[in-house]
């Protein structure tokens, strides 16, 4: 069985797409995964499956979740040791001239990003905003609630596909839980 967590975008945002974690993951267990287990509203989940490609395990999440709540709900999985690099990686991003109260996202691609595009989100550099691509993640940095910032998870879909953003903090406290292993 291998192990992957999945961060599903969309989900609980407006009265039209509540999914209630409870149900999420029985939805998840009844489909066959094994060991499912969620953290926070915002649809983080992990779970076992025999299933070995990445491609296959987030179709099948997808369909799974489709069929049961009535609405699309795009999957972006990665194996444990991906999310530990994608926490390892922004860490390795901060900058000592960072003021104290910067806020910092990762927003997790569903596909690989085209390089002409990688360089467009790279560039980004607006008051005090900045945004880093490694792999399928994009690392950036506000100086205030993302509410406010110009860069935007709906503005990294449009150049880079498909995407889910976290704060920091979540996906370090989920790089602790699930991070490790297989």
């Amino acid at each position: 069985m291998t192990r992957y967590v999945a961060f599903l975008r969309a989900i609980n945002l407006g009265r039209a797409r509540k999914v209630p974690m409870v149900d999420l993951r029985r939805c998840l267990e009844e489909a066959g995964l094994t060991d499912v287990e969620t953290y926070i509203q915002t649809g983080n989940v992990r779970f076992g499956t025999s299933l070995r490609s990445r491609e296959k395990v987030e179709r099948y999440v997808e369909d799974a979740l489709g069929s049961r709540f009535g609405f699309e709900v795009p999957a972006i999985v990665l194996t444990p040791a991906q999310l530990r690099q994608v926490y390892d990686d922004a860490v390795g991003l901060t900058r000592d001239t960072d003021p104290v109260d910067v806020r910092r996202y990762a927003t997790l691609l569903k596909a690989d990003p085209p390089a002409e595009a990688v360089e467009e989100v790279d560039d980004w550099n607006i008051e005090g905003e900045r945004a880093t691509v490694v792999g399928r993640a994009v690392h950036w940095v506000v100086p205030g609630p993302s509410q406010s910032a110009k860069l935007s998870n709906a503005r990294i879909e449009k150049a880079l596909g498909v995407a889910t953003t976290r704060d920091l903090k979540v996906i370090r406290t989920l790089a602790d839980r699930w991070g490790g292993g297989t």
